[in-house]
């Protein structure tokens, strides 16, 4: 068998098409790949990255296209490429070798294995004279000491089995102690000059955002509503955010959210479209709600191909990192004039020194304008202006974790903006998305261009998408929604649960692929792990239907990892946000109406916590109005924690007062 040549032309991934004109002779991960590697008695060069990654791009550059380092990695080498956010179950066995052996992960992600894809060395980015030395050292290697490889190789494969899922601890009870616990723990990590949380580079830390704000509604503590505003401040109101058009890049790469990396991601945004929404549902903060419809606005502009939302904008343009979006004092003149340049030089930050490279600076604002006829002139000029630059690409995959994400931010940010063309596009999402990724009643993990991949769906696509289903479920009271979220539920409970260890859970299925290691990674990362977000769908699901499956999961999923929450709640922000709500009951508001137009349900979903859930019908319309009727001809609304109920309230205000934030402790 011998190398076929470059095989991504016709991949479903646009980051794999990226290298289909590559000189070097990239496969995708498959059966055949590894075969031919055992075949050819050649170790296998894994390549892992993403579309929108800036330094893959370098890497691409330096060493894919030159020929002399393609000519060295299809000699001794079987080459195959990943796509991280296509193949997040590889790319988490393979980063948990890299971190193993290098102290650090990142990507581009460079691994060398075995035939049968046991890790023997592994890296990140190499510039091209590093590559080659690389290359040589590691073939040399593979005839000349065989045996130390395979000792190594099997060495590192037995501790990735051994310490997989390993969790720091006893796990102790779920309750408001541990909530309160964790959160103190999370606030004594803040910048409260800056906002956010300490050190550079700053992530957009969305989940503890929200948990931050279900811990404010719970015990009425002003210190975490005081750090969501500090944090939600200064990320709007810097380089970040983009200014102009909304929507927020990957992360800054200093303390005070000035420079960004500019990709933007559909995950990231649609995480912090709901946070934002819920700070504005539930404050009424001017900020937030801005940018909360300008979020929205990016992501449906922006980011949707059909009904679907793609995967993410790069952070380059035209071979420039940030070249679309930062401006000089001249430029801005150029465009406005001189007396609208000035003003727009003040009023964005952008200076002669400039503050990103080559004198430019990135545009952050440090308030809001008092004249706002001046500002939307200033800012539609510049947005003109912009889209005549070299835009980034559009990385068009489609996923199925992010656009659950997504569909579930729209439904709740309708309700904060009281727009309701966000959960018609969350619905027109949810069933484009389940017409082309559920395939012989299994849900896929991508697409591209109306073409489902063959990747299977892991447990994040399983727990987002239902989550965002039953989000629909309540806004729409539509039964199809509620059922097709809780088959995938009952898919991931055969599926993805670990038999050995109730409330843990595998990120991959236990009739796909079989890797070396099996991934299950609990804890929240850039988007909250899987096991999180299945927690927080069977939560709502059993609350929903009753189901003691459901609710009987959650409860074990949560206990089993409370250890997070004791030890590290900053990596474990979105089962803070759940655990905030199961601690709650969750509260639960059935509004007995006799339609959705109804003025008491339009002010249970204003005024509900996050967490909470909100039905409104006719008396047995759903599992939560069963035996519940209208009150002498009025709208009624019932509330419950857990499996205690208030009287019934007929009018906004004794609501209010039922489901008050109390006052700290």
């Amino acid at each position: 068998m011998s190398p076929a040549g470059n095989q991504l032309a016709g991949a479903a991934s646009p980051y794999l098409r990226q290298h289909a004109d590559n000189p070097v002779h990239w496969q995708q991960w498959s059966p055949q790949a590894l075969a031919e590697a055992a075949q050819r008695d050649v170790p296998i060069l894994l390549s892992i990255g993403y579309a929108a990654c800036h330094w893959c791009h370098v890497m691409a550059h330096e060493s894919f296209e030159d020929d002399e380092v393609a000519a060295a990695m299809n000699a001794d080498f079987v080459c195959i490429k990943v796509d991280r956010e296509e193949r997040p179950d590889i790319d988490a066995v393979y980063m948990k070798a890299t971190v193993a052996l290098t102290g650090q992960g990142g990507w581009p992600m460079t691994c060398f294995l075995t035939p049968d894809g046991r890790p023997f060395f592994c890296g990140t980015f190499y510039p091209k004279d590093g590559f080659l030395q690389l290359l040589s050292a590691v073939s040399s290697t593979w005839r000349d000491r065989r045996d130390e490889v395979e000792q190594s190789s099997d060495q590192i494969a037995g501790e990735l089995r051994t310490t997989a899922a390993v969790l720091p601890g006893q796990s102790p009870p779920v309750g408001p102690a541990l909530c309160d616990h964790a959160v103190a723990a999370v606030l004594r990590d803040e910048d409260t000059v800056h906002g956010g949380f300490r050190g550079a580079p700053k992530f957009p830390p969305s989940a503890l955002l929200e948990a931050l704000l279900r811990h404010w509604e719970r015990t009425g503590s002003a210190q975490s509503l005081d750090a969501v505003s500090r944090t939600g401040v200064a990320m709007a109101r810097g380089g970040m955010y983009d200014q102009l058009a909304g929507g927020f890049a990957r992360y800054s790469v200093d303390d005070a959210w000035l420079v960004p990396h500019f990709e933007k991601m559909l995950y990231d945004n649609a995480l912090l479209l709901r946070a934002y929404a819920h700070w504005a549902r539930r404050t009424g903060d001017p900020l937030a709600r801005r940018v909360a419809a300008e979020t929205a606005g990016f992501l449906l502009e922006e980011l949707r191909a059909g009904d679907m939302f793609t995967s993410s904008l790069d952070a380059d343009a035209d071979g420039s990192e940030g070249s679309t979006y930062v401006w000089t004092p001249a430029q801005l003149t150029d465009v406005l004039g001189g007396d609208d340049g000035r003003w727009a030089a003040s009023f964005f930050g952008v200076t002669a020194a400039g503050t990103f490279e080559a004198g430019a600076s990135v545009l952050q604002r440090s308030g809001d304008s008092d004249d706002s006829e001046r500002f939307d002139r200033v800012r539609t000029a510049l947005l003109s202006a912009r889209r005549t630059r070299p835009q980034p690409d559009r990385d068009d995959k489609v996923v199925t974790a992010w656009n659950g994400l997504a569909i579930t931010a729209l439904v709740e940010a309708g309700i904060a903006l009281d727009s309701p063309e966000l959960p018609d596009a969350a619905a027109h999402c949810a069933a484009a998305l389940l017409r082309l990724h559920m395939v012989d009643g299994r849900l896929r993990r991508a697409s591209l261009g109306g073409r489902v991949g063959e990747s299977a769906a892991i447990l994040e696509d399983h727990a987002m998408l239902a989550t965002g289903l039953l989000a629909l479920y309540q806004r729409t009271s539509n039964d199809a929604w509620l059922t097709i979220a809780t088959g995938l539920l009952d898919i991931a409970l055969a599926h993805f649960a670990d038999r050995d260890r109730p409330g843990h859970w595998f990120d991959s299925a236990d009739d796909g692929e079989q890797l070396v290691l099996r991934p299950a990674d609990p804890y929240d990362g850039a988007t909250p792990s899987g096991a999180s977000s299945m927690a927080e769908a069977l939560l709502t699901a059993g609350c929903l239907t009753g189901a003691e499956r459901y609710t009987r999961a959650a409860s074990a999923t949560l206990q089993a990892h409370s250890v997070l929450l004791a030890r590290a709640p900053r990596s474990a922000g979105h089962w803070l946000a759940v655990a905030e709500a199961a601690v709650r009951g969750p509260l639960q508001i059935a509004v007995a109406c006799a339609d959705g137009s109804s003025s008491l349900l339009a002010s249970a979903r204003r005024l509900a916590p996050g967490g909470a859930l909100v039905v409104g019908g006719a008396v047995d319309s759903s599992k939560l109005l069963v035996g519940r009727d209208r009150i002498d001809g009025g709208d009624a609304a019932y509330v419950c924690r857990g499996q205690v109920c208030d009287l019934p309230v007929t009018s906004a205000e004794a609501l209010a007062a039922s489901v008050a934030v109390k006052p700290a402790r």
